[in-house]
């Protein structure tokens, strides 16, 4: 048998509903501290982070710009994986070259499968 208050369950009680008042006046307090200062700030710091780094992808770098000692490329499509020593793929194609030209260099002699459309076949890279 259902009690006569069947709903009763959806609303808080006296407690959960302080909880949830104190919860909200904590918040409004921080956001009134938080000063343009402080958000900056915050920014600043966020920025500043190397892994929020926003200049190019390493693989629109050069060869001298790398800063990993072994570089990876591998075909999306046939799963071949091509990994050089940084100093090994200066050395053959010299400081100035991109590792998007170096890696398509290394992948060069084909991808393994085969459509029949030019503009289909080759390897597609990921660059590692």
């Amino acid at each position: 048998m259902a009690s006569r208050r069947a709903a009763e369950w959806r609303f808080p009680n006296a407690k959960q509903r302080r909880a949830e008042e104190m919860a909200q006046r904590i918040r409004a307090a921080q956001r009134e501290r938080m000063s343009v200062d402080d958000e900056e700030a915050w920014w600043a710091a966020v920025l500043s982070d190397p892994r929020a780094r926003s200049d190019r992808p390493d693989q629109d770098r050069t060869l001298g710009e790398l800063r990993d000692a072994n570089l990876r490329v591998e075909c999306r499509r046939c799963m071949r994986v091509i990994e050089i020593q940084r100093a090994d793929a200066i050395r053959l194609f010299g400081v100035g070259s991109e590792w998007r030209h170096v890696g398509m260099h290394l992948l060069a002699d084909g991808c393994q499968h085969h459509t029949g459309r030019h503009e289909e076949d080759g390897c597609w890279p990921d660059f590692r």
